[in-house]
């Protein structure tokens, strides 16, 4: 069965995201861990967890994947904000295991001016420090389109970061359709290409979640601007063909697009179509 969901609000708690995951046919989800533009994480409600841990079950969502707030940025040029964003992040870890076994996604960052190979090193370096032996949770690499001095944008970069990475065995990657097309993956016409150069440089091993989302500029404008499935320049053919491939059937499809519950609901029944 297709692994499908988008992302939700956060605001009411666990259990609340698992209603409105069940309202529009969803079986998983991605969720802000905190005010994507700000730092604050209301407390953990262990009641609210334990009946949303209950609920999840009896209704099949797996996994879960949580976002980290836009604010982060691992390669900051400022000390104070890469440090910030390893607090933050070191925060968010902790508060992931109250639901063991999911998967925790990030921007790698823009290394704004430095360098890519100085961004590279400080985004490594904050994960050698704030990830731990015991944790469940797989911290996923998202793919960038790359704007401005953004690090991620090819697969390369994504590599050399995990290569750097200790404990390496909690990593993964997120890969953005939005953002691969606009930082020039040709995934309407060279799918199986991509995705093999993406094994042959990172791994689909390490591929664990994907975002779908068409975008609104045509390839390589390294812009990041989201579109709604069919109502971009990837288009719906791809959709199709990436949620029913070999390769990609398995994993779980997390729809960003600029939707309500009810265009959720409507992405998620397209594709369900195809696929189930």
């Amino acid at each position: 069965m297709l692994r499908i969901g988008c992302h939700l609000s956060s605001s009411k708690g666990y259990r609340a995201m698992a209603r409105d995951a069940k309202k529009i046919n969803a079986n998983t989800f991605q969720f802000f861990t905190r005010n994507p533009r700000g730092g604050n994480a209301k407390a953990i409600d262990e009641h609210d967890v334990k009946e949303f841990l209950a609920e999840a079950q009896s209704l099949d969502i797996s996994p879960i994947l949580a976002h980290a707030p836009y604010t982060l940025n691992a390669c900051s040029a400022d000390p104070k904000l890469r440090e910030f964003a390893k607090r933050t992040m070191a925060d968010d870890l902790v508060r992931m295991e109250y639901t063991p076994g999911n998967m925790y996604n990030f921007h790698p960052g823009s290394h704004v001016k430095q360098g890519t190979d100085i961004g590279i090193h400080f985004i490594a370096e904050m994960l050698n420090e704030i990830l731990a032996p015991e944790q469940t949770t797989t911290v996923l690499l998202e793919t960038m389109a790359g704007k401005g001095s953004e690090v991620g944008s090819g697969f390369d970069e994504l590599r050399r970061i995990l290569d750097l990475i200790e404990l390496n065995t909690h990593m993964g990657v997120c890969l953005d359709t939005c953002h691969i097309w606009d930082g020039g993956y040709d995934i309407v016409n060279h799918l199986d290409d991509i995705l093999t150069e993406f094994d042959n440089k990172i791994g689909l091993n390490r591929l664990k979640a994907i975002h779908l989302n068409d975008s609104q500029n045509p390839l390589g404008a390294h812009k990041d601007r989201h579109a709604k499935l069919g109502e971009g320049y990837i288009g719906l053919d791809t959709f199709k063909r990436i949620v029913t491939h070999p390769e990609l059937k398995h994993l779980p499809f997390y729809l960003e697009t600029p939707n309500d519950l009810d265009g959720y609901a409507h992405e998620i029944q397209m594709m369900r179509e195809v696929a189930d």
